[in-house]
């Protein structure tokens, strides 16, 4: 039976082709994605060693080394203010420790570069944009940062970059570079240009350097450092020395810890980044085997009915039902691991491919060689493996029960159909179950993980009773294309009609396979789609304003910037915004204040009561859902506690003058900029809405830049640029998953490619008849070509549906933080998946419509 398993693979080999690249394709997904993770963990984990490379002890603040105990390496650090204890003296007591090698005291913070051309380095994620101090050695160079060209900063107006920063900016040794820390625009001469292996700096961030005295005052207070790193000398322990260190620092306000505890540390993190990846790409490579299954099973399932005389005649001769069964299964294991072998080699391109991919589209990643584990292949081999054989379990096993006797006397009679009662109450039950449980969670208005389990079973079970129900279905929707068919294509309409309904089964199995990936793009679509609806509306509801500035690194504008923007001509209104804690009787909300006739020209409120002219000194208004939740109504007077967050509270008393609809434009509450910035934790203001006069909005931008000092922090933003920056991040992660679910569409097509060209072989006999009685070649090709059209968008239609029902049923978990949302249908890309679909039809046609009109008609007539 191995050598019959083997003799029908080499016999079959164009027929198995579609079910070889099926297998093949959702492989390389599982090894591409297996040894991305490999390779990404090995990376993260060769930077952390490299960053914590000579560090035996780190002494840090207690408070930063708490809130993140791995950010401890060289331009890691917090870049706050509040340590006291990390000084020059401290260092200079650890350093004459026994086992001290060296110490290395850094400061560290963020700088964001201007570029050459003006425009801000890494405006929208500051947070990358390092900085830390050059420590010289005796021999006046840095050895964690190796110089490429120049020298390091020596006084206050130099700095060095790392060489990515330099040329991502444009600058060259000599040139004076503007940057901002937290305020007004700096400048500086460019002296140095050194290289890093930062993982951060690699993947897309800036690295700035100053001498230390500079970096203490950008960053920090004189003499003081965010960190303290002892390098050990060769054979001291490593604990002990930590411990020494210890006794040496405070009670209160400083921390030390071992080299090897910030390596566990880190390591422990990077395995839970990497893992947590790598599950969310297999769980689109699941999907994509998944669809491989009907390809898999669809061709087993013909094969079985091309080759019945054979196993008939296997089973005259004396074979055993099991042993029909395991020649199909070692068949398919023979077909699964070959395809497995050349997916595991298509998926280390995969794998190349998705590094550049995810940094591209902000992922942090660091550079790093290729890493194949043993797991990778191994566990690749064994999926494409064990998929294929249990997509032929089933074909198996109806091989095994084809009676010798019964076969050989009726080889020429089509095989009766079977009942379909079993599978249409199984099927109604699945999508019963999955459709109650959708229903409910169409009730659910909070996206937890509980929820988010609840509405992912109730999709799964929703899609598999489409599928099982599918052949039921294909009865009325392909009747009606037939019509359609019929009425403008003739005959070739007509037979194609007939050959889609001869097997539901087939039909519906190449059909599902398109529908899984149809219905999760079209969920993705629907979803998306009215969540950039609602961030639109969001973005700039109640907002009149032209134009919002703001600090892009989130350390606020000076209390003095709307003033000084209001100055500008041109501008008809600068409200100033910031914002605090506040606690009304135990319910706490946050208050916005700002100057109350200035905001009635850039914003637009709809005030249910009072308005904004009423708010004063002590006087504010609330929004309607805070009313609700605190029991306010308007002429109400209450004790309110404002709080910067850091436990220092203002006790006020206020009086409520108005109830408005809430909005982004303000929060729960609308007091001026009196009452509220003392209680800001930075006395800063969070933004300023700008109205110009009419016609004076398109020149303001350079203006309002010059008005604050022309900072990179700053951004200056427009209506247009606040939905975009809303909403760009959504469109980008939705461009990566219909990148990722587009393995199964493709299944899907070369599904609907095999089923055809399996079944013109089958009707070999019958399309030699159709060519005898006056069918034309042309007439065979189109016959072929609706078939698959007919197919295709009978797929296309239950995945579209399934997939708008599925959205509409979970959209309603993101009404507790999108109120705005509603369930919004894209006419436009779901025409297009239709479309989609009939051009899947068209071209998935070619090679079998192609193949039947070659076929001889003499020859297909005697064909047996």
């Amino acid at each position: 039976m191995l050598r019959t398993a083997l003799r029908n693979v080499l016999a079959h080999k164009a027929r198995l082709l579609m079910t070889a690249l099926a297998v093949l394709l959702g492989v390389a997904f599982v090894a591409g994605t297996l040894v991305f993770g490999d390779t990404t963990a090995s990376a993260f984990r060769n930077a952390s060693a490299q960053s914590l490379k000579d560090v035996a002890v780190s002494v840090q603040d207690e408070q930063a080394s708490e809130a993140d105990p791995a950010a401890v390496s060289p331009a890691q650090g917090s870049g706050d203010r509040t340590t006291t204890a990390l000084n020059a003296a401290l260092a200079n007591k650890i350093r004459a420790l026994p086992g001290v090698a060296s110490v290395r005291a850094t400061v560290n913070g963020q700088a964001t570069l201007a570029g050459k051309d003006g425009r801000p380095v890494n405006a929208d994620s500051s947070w990358q944009n390092l900085a830390t101090n050059y420590l010289p050695g005796k021999d006046g160079k840095d050895s964690h940062f190796p110089l490429k060209e120049g020298r390091g900063p020596v006084n206050d107006g130099e700095l060095a970059l790392d060489a990515k920063t330099a040329q991502k900016a444009g600058y060259r040794i000599g040139d004076t570079v503007r940057f901002a820390t937290d305020g007004p625009a700096l400048t500086k001469k460019l002296v140095g240009i050194v290289t890093t292996d930062d993982p951060r700096i690699t993947a897309g961030g800036t690295l700035t350097l100053f001498d230390t005295t500079t970096a203490q005052k950008l960053f920090h207070t004189p003499g003081r450092f965010h960190e303290i790193a002892v390098a050990a000398q060769p054979g001291t322990d490593e604990h002990a020395l930590t411990a020494r260190v210890q006794a040496l620092l405070p009670e209160k306000g400083a921390m030390a810890t071992s080299g090897a505890d910030l390596a566990a540390r880190q390591s422990k993190q990077i395995a839970e980044t990497t893992t947590r990846l790598t599950k969310s790409l297999l769980a689109f490579a699941g999907i994509a085997l998944f669809v491989g299954v009907f390809l898999i099973a669809n061709t087993f399932t013909m094969l079985i009915a091309q080759r019945s005389r054979e196993i008939a005649l296997l089973r005259a001769v004396g074979a055993s039902r099991r042993q029909v069964v395991r020649s199909v299964l070692i068949e398919a294991a023979l077909v699964g691991l070959g395809a497995s072998a050349a997916g595991f080699a298509l998926g280390l391109g995969i794998a190349t491919a998705l590094h550049p991919l995810l940094s591209t589209n902000g992922a942090e990643l660091p550079d790093g060689p290729l890493v194949i584990s043993p797991t990778a292949p191994l566990a690749s081999l064994a999926v494409g493996v064990v998929v294929t054989v249990l997509a032929a379990w089933l074909p198996s096993r109806k091989a095994a029960k084809i009676a010798p006797v019964a076969v050989l006397s009726s080889a020429g009679l089509v095989p009766p159909a079977r009942s379909l009662k079993v599978r249409t109450i199984l099927g109604t039950l699945l999508t019963g179950l999955g459709v109650a449980v959708m229903l409910y969670v169409s009730t659910l208005k909070t996206s937890k993980e509980t929820n988010l389990m609840t509405a992912m079973l109730g999709g799964a079970l929703t899609l598999c009773g489409m599928i099982v129900l599918a052949p039921l279905l294909s009865r009325p929707l392909i009747t009606l294309a037939g019509k359609v068919t019929t009425r403008f294509f003739g005959i070739s309409g007509k037979l194609a009609q007939q050959n889609a309904l001869r097997n539901p089964r087939r039909t519906a199995a190449t059909a599902s396979a398109l529908m899984i990936g149809l219905a999760l793009i079209t969920g993705l679509t629907v979803g998306g789609y009215s969540t950039q609806q609602a961030l639109d509306k969001e973005a700039t509801q109640g907002l009149a304003a032209d134009y919002k500035v703001s600090n892009s690194a989130y350390r606020g504008l000076d209390a003095t910037a709307a003033d000084k923007i209001s100055k500008l001509p041109g501008v008809a209104a600068a409200a100033p915004v910031t914002s605090t804690n506040l606690d009304i009787q135990g319910t706490f909300a946050t208050i916005t204040g700002t100057d109350p006739r200035a905001l009635g020209t850039a914003a637009d409120l709809n005030f249910q009561a009072g308005s904004l002219r009423d708010i004063g000194p002590g006087k504010v208004a609330v929004s309607d859902t805070f009313a609700q939740q605190a029991g306010l109504h308007v002429g109400d007077k209450v004790d309110a506690d404002l709080s910067t967050g850091q436990g220092d509270k203002i006790r006020k008393k206020l009086a409520v003058v108005g109830i408005y609809t809430k909005t982004r434009a303000v929060y729960d509450a609308l007091g001026t900029v009196a009452d509220v910035l003392p209680s800001t934790a930075t006395h800063t203001l969070d933004n300023v809405l700008v109205k110009a006069e009419p016609g004076k909005a398109a020149g303001l931008e350079p203006q309002i830049r010059k008005a604050l000092g022309n900072s990179p922090l700053l951004k200056v933003q427009n209506q247009e640029q606040l939905i975009t920056a809303d909403s760009g991040s959504l469109t980008t992660v939705l461009n990566m998953l219909y990148g990722l679910l587009a393995m199964a569409v493709v299944i899907a097509v070369l599904g609907v490619i095999n089923t055809l060209a399996m079944s013109v072989f089958e009707r070999t006999r019958e399309i030699g008849m159709l060519r005898a009685i006056g069918l034309d070649r042309a007439g065979i090709r189109q016959m072929i070509r609706l078939e698959s059209v007919v197919i295709s968008v009978f797929g296309a239609l239950l995945g579209i549906g399934t997939g708008i029902f599925l959205a509409w049923a979970a959209g309603g978990m993101t009404s507790s933080s999108m109120p705005l949302y509603e369930t919004a249908l894209p006419w436009a890309k779901l025409g297009l998946f239709v479309a989609l679909a009939l051009l899947i039809g068209v071209l998935a046609a070619i090679w079998p419509a192609h193949r039947a009109a070659r076929l001889n008609m003499l020859r297909a007539i005697a064909a047996h």
